[in-house]
C-alpha cells in the first residue's frame, strides 16, 4: 500500500522548466558560454545550480561574475510572475489524492514557496516542502528522498515519487522507491525516464489512476 506520494515540483507541479531555462541560457551566453534555452533545458533539467555553474564556467574558459547567482534568480522569478502556470491538470489529480503527499526539490525554499504560491499549489503542500538545500543533499543522492520519507513517517519502500528529471528517477531509484516519470508527451523524455527505470506516463489525469 502506498503511504506517501513524493513530488517533483519544477516540470511536474508548475509549468517552470521552459521558461527558467531560457533565462538561464541567455544569462549563460552574456558569460560567454553561448547556449540556447532548448539545450539548457537538456543539459540542466533537474541539476543543482553548482553543476550548472561548473559547466558554464567550463564553456566560457573563466569564472562567473560576483551575482551570477543572484542576478539568475531574481530574473527567474520575474518572469515566474508574468507566465508561470501550474502543469495542466494537476490541480484536479490532486483533488482526487488521498494519500499523503509531500513536495522534494532541489531547489531553494524560496523559489519553492514563490513558485508553488503562484500557482495555488501552496496550501495544498505547506508544511510538507522538503528542499535540498534545507538538508545539504541534491538529487541524484537519494538522501533529499529518504529525509522525507523519514520526516513523514513512510516507509521508502511504500513511496511513489513523481518526477520529470533523469538525476530524480536516479534518486528515487537508489531510494528505494517506485517511479512514476512525467513526460508530458515529450517523446525523447519518454525514453530517457522509461530507460532510467521510471513508469512513463504523459498527463496528469492518468496519475491517480497509476498509484
Amino acid at each position: 500500500m502506498t503511504e506517501l506520494v513524493i513530488f517533483d515540483s519544477d516540470g511536474v507541479l508548475v509549468d517552470s522548466e521552459g521558461i527558467a531555462n531560457a533565462v538561464f541560457a541567455q544569462a549563460a551566453t552574456s558569460e560567454g558560454a553561448a547556449i540556447s534555452a532548448e539545450e539548457s533545458l537538456r543539459l540542466f533539467r533537474g541539476l543543482k545550480m553548482a553543476d550548472c555553474i561548473v559547466e558554464i564556467e567550463r564553456r566560457s574558459g573563466r569564472r562567473i561574475r560576483d551575482g551570477f547567482v543572484s542576478d539568475v534568480r531574481s530574473a527567474t522569478a520575474l518572469a515566474f510572475e508574468a507566465d508561470l502556470t501550474a502543469i495542466e491538470g494537476i490541480h484536479a489529480a490532486l483533488a482526487t489524492i488521498t494519500i499523503p503527499v509531500c513536495v522534494v526539490s532541489n531547489g531553494p525554499m524560496s523559489k519553492l514557496t514563490h513558485t508553488l504560491g503562484l500557482t495555488k499549489l501552496l496550501d495544498r503542500f505547506e508544511g510538507c516542502i522538503f528542499s535540498a538545500y534545507d538538508v545539504g543533499c541534491w538529487k541524484p543522492d537519494p538522501g533529499l528522498f529518504l529525509h522525507a520519507a523519514r520526516v513523514m513517517g513512510a516507509d521508502p519502500s511504500r513511496c511513489v515519487v513523481v518526477e520529470d528529471s533523469l538525476s530524480g528517477v536516479r534518486a528515487a531509484k537508489a531510494a528505494g522507491m517506485r517511479v512514476l516519470g512525467f513526460a508530458g508527451g515529450d517523446a525523447r523524455a519518454e525514453r530517457e525516464l522509461s530507460a532510467e527505470g521510471a513508469r512513463v506516463f504523459h498527463r496528469m489525469k492518468e496519475l491517480p489512476g497509476l498509484l
